[in-house]
């Protein structure tokens, strides 16, 4: 992931055109990106604000985090499904603007309809635990 500021004990200001995009992490299916904003999302007890861009139909499986994350959609719309199975008609539709919560250990799954960018910041570390470890691209062939 690409950091666009760094040091948490200054104040940080991030223009579009200073955002680095960059692959996102391997816990991550391939086809998104990832820049961050501030701070150091993979950091225990570290604040981090990140934006993920994803393209039209980009999914991740169900899964759940070891923190809170805590996402704004800024463009496109986010899909949200909750619980252990991906079930595409029973999302929850985040359109521009809206805020969501997913408390620590909370299973679900996302998916993007048309280009869509979110932000999500917490406190570190930032991690993807798949509900079923075939789904983490981590174990996929050639990772």
């Amino acid at each position: 992931m690409s950091t666009a500021a760094s040091p948490q004990d200054s104040h940080v200001i991030v223009t579009p055109d200073q955002i680095k995009w960059g692959p996102a992490p391997p816990s991550l299916p391939t086809g998104s990106q990832m820049a961050v904003l501030e701070g150091d999302p993979s950091k225990a007890g570290s604040s981090f604000t990140i934006r993920a861009r994803m393209p039209n139909g980009y999914t991740v499986p169900p899964h759940s985090h070891p923190t809170d994350e805590n996402i704004i959609v800024l463009k496109g719309t986010f899909m949200l499904g909750l619980g252990d199975k991906l079930d595409k008609t029973a999302g929850n539709e985040l359109r521009v603007g809206s805020y969501a919560r997913m408390p620590q250990g909370m299973r679900h799954s996302a998916w993007a309809k048309g280009e869509t960018i979110i932000q999500v910041y917490g406190i570190g570390p930032f991690e993807v635990n798949y509900v079923n470890a075939a789904d983490d691209p981590r174990n996929k062939p050639g990772k």
